[in-house]
């Protein structure tokens, strides 16, 4: 079993949700927690209904409907910190931190009319502020070593790399001190 290491360095501080931005498009993007509230829910699954395919790794996020909804229901479950970004009441972006044992494993999500708007590096920042504020201590993910993008971003607000030996980069970061 890979042992996950994480740097001594405690992450720079990211303002907690609720927030908001004038991404690169001059779009006004508010990022706030998730309510669990229907509505919020339903817009969720509309975003992720048309998600582009071609942006889905690692299987993420499911292609169907029903499978959305069960995918859903899993993350957005009250252990899970779940932000998302809106630009008016639409759904640009979704990023959430889940529980794996003594760390959190992050996956983001920004709809593809999103993109390349600067939206990424404000959801991850926010959902980081509230894990940190929530007294997440360590988060750790997994991204394809080809997808640059996502790389130079995770790397931007201080991930580290800590496992390379597959097709996958695993990276790493720490939120709070262990004695915090």
């Amino acid at each position: 079993m890979n042992v996950r290491t994480y740097s001594d360095t405690v992450a720079d501080p990211y303002e907690a949700p609720p927030l908001s931005f004038t991404d690169r498009e001059e779009r006004t993007i508010e990022v706030r927690p998730y309510e669990g509230d229907e509505d919020e829910f339903e817009l969720l699954v509309e975003m992720y209904v048309a998600f582009d395919p071609s942006d889905r790794a690692q299987g993420i996020p499911p292609g169907r409907e029903d499978r959305i909804r069960e995918w859903l229901d899993n993350i957005l479950a009250s252990e899970c910190l779940n932000v998302i970004a809106w630009h008016g009441d639409e759904v640009a972006g979704h990023a959430t931190l889940v529980p794996d044992g003594e760390a959190y494993e992050l996956a983001i999500f920004v709809h593809q009319e999103y993109q390349r708007a600067g939206i990424g590096t404000q959801l991850i920042k926010a959902l980081l502020g509230y894990g940190r504020e929530s007294g997440v201590e360590k988060v750790w993910l997994t991204v394809e070593r080809w997808n640059r993008a996502a790389v130079g971003l995770y790397k931007t607000v201080g991930f580290e790399t800590s496992d390379a030996e597959s097709f996958e980069l695993e990276m790493t970061i720490r939120l709070n001190g262990s004695d915090e």
